[in-house]
Formats: structure tokens, sequence, C-alpha cells
């Protein structure tokens, strides 16, 4: 029987963050002989990867043939943000069950895209389902060593500056590595109804009356849902005044949130004041997008611990969680 060509010019495109679509050229007179595609995917190491894993870990999918481009979507578990190199190989099948394959074609890199909005609404409806009920608070607060504010007083105007996100929390989150703003908590001791003394971050603590970050004028969106490998878990939430560049990246990225009504962070108006409310079972971790004065809050020195086990710099979320994951990627 006559040689297959190899398939070339491979494209790779419409790429989400668990699916991606292919197509390839090969000569017309193997079109209509062509029954089956080989398709050879594999995660590109890293310099952190297994040196002495095996090479020749069978990655190939086999798929009947059909028109081009084909979408390739759920044979594998792809995972987001994560650099895959493939390549295909053409086959027929004859009468004895064997192949008659073409050579390889040339291997094409891409990367994976982040979660996209339905993505984010499925990790917030698992959120949702361990949020418990929601206590009252008054102050957002940020910890960190005395040289951090003082940097901020001395050299930044007296603002603390919004960062990059680092890439704690889900693979896939949009806002990792992309999203600037400043880390703030808000949850509270049970029974006290303050902040809790100790901390991971450093023993002092700017604390700022809620109502300067979180009001009307605030839209609020739900970016992640992770744990460490523990019992607890972690919320990210974005706040960012209507209108900023912070707001206009969430919009197209992020669930928006009511800010009146939602189980995780609320802001209402109750007898003509505005009142502030956290889930009791989720750490949450809020990010607002711009410059914050420290002149609108207070800094002072706490009395706990330095907590550094509970610190989520750069966190990697549990895989296997099934409390915080969802099916399309880690």
């Amino acid at each position: 029987m006559e040689l297959l060509s190899t398939p070339h010019s491979i494209e790779v495109n419409n790429i989400t963050c668990d699916s991606f679509r292919i197509s390839w050229a090969m000569e017309n007179s193997d079109l209509e002989r062509v029954t089956h595609y080989f398709i050879d995917l594999n995660k590109k190491e890293n310099k952190n990867s297994n040196k002495f894993k095996h090479r020749d870990v069978p990655t190939k999918l086999v798929a009947k043939a059909v028109p081009l481009p084909m979408t390739v979507r759920g044979h594998w578990f792809l995972s987001p943000r994560t650099e895959y190199s493939v390549a295909v190989q053409t086959a027929v099948k004859q009468s004895d069950g064997e192949y008659l394959v073409s050579g390889w074609s040339e291997t094409v890199e891409f990367c994976t895209g982040d979660y996209a909005k339905e993505h984010l609404a499925q990790l917030q409806e698992k959120a949702e389902q361990i949020a418990g009920r929601m206590l009252r608070f008054s102050v957002f607060y940020r910890n960190h060593h005395k040289e951090y504010f003082q940097h901020a007083r001395t050299h930044c105007g007296n603002m603390l500056q919004p960062y990059l996100k680092d890439n704690s929390g889900s693979h896939g989150s949009p806002t990792s590595g992309m999203l600037h703003g400043v880390f703030f908590s808000c949850n509270t001791e049970f029974n006290t109804g303050q902040p809790p003394q100790d901390s991971p971050y450093g023993r002092w603590r700017f604390q700022i009356p809620a109502q300067r970050l979180f009001n009307p004028s605030t839209n609020l969106y739900f970016a992640d849902f992770y744990c460490m490998y523990t019992a607890y878990h972690y919320a990210i939430l974005v706040l960012a005044p209507k209108g900023s560049l912070g707001d206009h990246f969430c919009r197209d990225r992020l669930p928006l949130l009511d800010i009146a009504c939602n189980k995780f962070l609320t802001c209402s108006v109750e007898d003509g004041e505005l009142v502030f409310r956290h889930a009791q079972d989720l750490i949450l971790e809020i990010i607002y997008t711009e410059p914050v004065d420290l002149s609108l809050g207070t800094l002072g020195e706490i009395s706990g611990h330095q907590l550094m086990s509970l610190s989520t710099a750069d966190a990697k979320k549990d895989p296997s969680c099934k409390t915080c994951n969802i099916s399309v990627g880690r």
C-alpha cells in the first residue's frame, strides 16, 4: 500500500483552560484514505521536573478521522496555564487490524488558558456551600513587618501601593501574576468580634474602617477558592472602585457579586448606616485594587504570635481536595 504523507503546517487555536482545536495539512491523496489520527500531547518539562521520568510513557490519543479542525477536550486532563507540546500522525487501519502510519509531524508548543467565568462560577458555588453564617465586622486590616509600613511612609507618599498578586491559590486563576492590589483581611474571632491577635505576616497591623474600602461605589468580585492541604479553606475576593483600572480588569474575567446579598462579604444599609458582614467558615483574602492612604486608618503592634504556617504566599492548592476543586484542572 502506498505510504502516507507526513502531516505538516499544524495550527492550534481556540485554546481554553481544558481544550484546544487542532488542524494540519496533508496530501489530497491521503484525505480519503486516512481512518485515524494519532495525537501526541506532552506537558512541557521544566527545570524542576523529575529527571528520571520515563520518556516513552504513552500520551497518544487515537481518534477516528474527522473533518479538520478537530477539538480536543476531555481526552486528557488538561491543566490551565500549562505549556504543552503536540505532534500528529495519520493512519490507515488495515484489514488485519494493524495501522499503516505516516511520519510524525513537526512539534508545536502552546499554553492553555486561565479559568473562564463559567469555571470561576463553579468554584464560587462550591465556596458558597461551606461559607457558613455571616458575622459582623467593622475594619479591614493588613499585617506586615514594621519596615514595610516605614517604607510606605518614607518612599510612597504615605500610601500602600498595589503590587502584583502572586501565584497562590488555583493554578487557573486569572488574577495570579496579572492583577495589582493591596491584600487585606477582615475575619474576626467568633468570641470577641475583633480581628485575631495572631498573624502569619508580621507583628504590625494597619486597620482601616470598612466603609473606606467597601461601599456602594465599590464593585465586589469572586476570584478564587482553595486550600493548602488543610481543613480550612480560603476565598479570594476583589474590591474595585467602580470605573477603576482594577474594575475594568475584573469585569471581563471574574463573577460580579451583589454587595448587599452574597455568601462571602456584604455591605448593606440598616437603620440608615452601612453594616458589614463576612462569612464565618472561610478565611477571606481581600484584594483592594487601588493605593490606600495610611492616614485613613491606624497602625499598631499586635500582641499575638507570628503563625508562619498560615501564610499563603505562593501557596499551592491541594489538587486532591474534593471541596474546592472543579473538573477542568487544578
